[in-house]
């Protein structure tokens, strides 16, 4: 592995076990920062080691408080800038806002964007992140972006799946390119729900595009919040003849809905990523660590090598 001198991680509060994973993957000590809050919710940092000239990595997931970790980020950024830090990478394994990357219906944000530029405007030099809900938010930076895929490590573990009587759902037809992907490698058939969404927490499945009877169906996504579109789909397949039903999604932010979905078991097995915390609650629940992936991401970043291989995926 390259010379990992001058390479300094930290971390927000998002996620903490998911940095002290990524730094004990490559051998890199955890960097010392205070980050908390006043009593009236304000956001205080201060980075704790001296980063003048350093690499530095903030890694911080913008989940659940969204604005508060958000703020918490922003703010790191602009404190290791004012440190002197040489280089600051945004290590974003889930990047809050990318639902809001268009202008869909009138006198709405492009909150995507927005987030963009207050990273940059925070002194952020790159981002690193992974399964971006659309790839096209790359192009909403003015700095470099690298954006790695989650699926080699959902391929490794659904290996044991792998077989023709397999087919790969979508669950709309945004997701009909990853879902070939997966098809693909895993050497399945390929088949879409077409669905309607009647409100942000409520989604109604119409029908299925292809062949579930008797199959192992396993549904992919990028995120789910609420679990409506999984289970909606599920029940579909259930009701089509489906074998099993296991539904693979990068970001899992769930709420309590989405755990009364899941609960009522048209899934056999929801096998997400620790992106972001997860706590399964007793539901048949498989996390994932991506933190080998990012931590390889981080050393070549730091060498200045190539991280084609890492977001290079047979069928993208």
């Amino acid at each position: 592995m390259s010379s990992k001198s001058g390479l300094k991680i930290f971390s927000g509060n998002s996620n903490r076990p998911l940095a002290e994973e990524i730094c004990k993957a490559i051998d890199v000590p955890l960097g010392s920062a205070t980050v908390t809050c006043f009593p009236d919710g304000e956001s205080f940092v201060k980075i704790d080691e001296n980063i003048r000239g350093q690499d530095v990595y903030i890694i911080q997931s913008t989940c659940t408080p969204t604005n508060h970790h958000l703020m918490e980020l922003l703010i790191m950024i602009d404190a290791a800038r004012r440190a002197s830090a040489q280089r600051i990478t945004a290590v974003m394994p889930f990047y809050g806002y990318a639902r809001q990357d268009r202008k869909d219906q009138p006198r709405v944000p492009i909150t995507a964007k927005l987030v963009a530029n207050l990273l940059v405007a925070a002194g952020a030099t790159r981002v690193l992140t992974m399964d971006l809900h659309s790839q096209q938010i790359q192009g909403f930076f003015d700095i470099p972006v690298d954006h790695l895929f989650a699926s080699p490590v959902f391929f490794k573990y659904l290996e044991k799946l792998k077989g023709e009587n397999m087919v790969v759902i979508s669950p709309d037809i945004g997701g009909m390119k990853m879902a070939a992907a997966y098809a693909t490698i895993l050497g399945a058939s390929l088949g879409m729900v077409w669905k309607k969404r009647t409100s942000a927490t409520t989604v109604e499945s119409i029908t299925i595009v292809g062949d579930v009877a008797g199959k192992d169906v396993l549904i992919v996504d990028d995120i789910t919040e609420t679990a409506g579109t999984l289970t909606n789909a599920a029940k579909l397949m259930r009701e089509s003849g489906a074998a099993s039903v296991r539904a693979a999604v990068s970001h899992s932010l769930l709420s309590p809905i989405a755990y009364e979905r899941l609960a009522k078991g048209y899934i056999d097995e929801l096998i997400t990523t620790n992106t972001i915390p997860i706590d399964p609650r007793g539901l048949p629940i498989q996390v994932l660590s991506v933190a080998g992936l990012l931590g390889e991401a981080i050393v070549r970043i730091h060498s200045n090598e190539s991280v084609t291989s890492l977001f290079r995926v047979k069928g993208f």
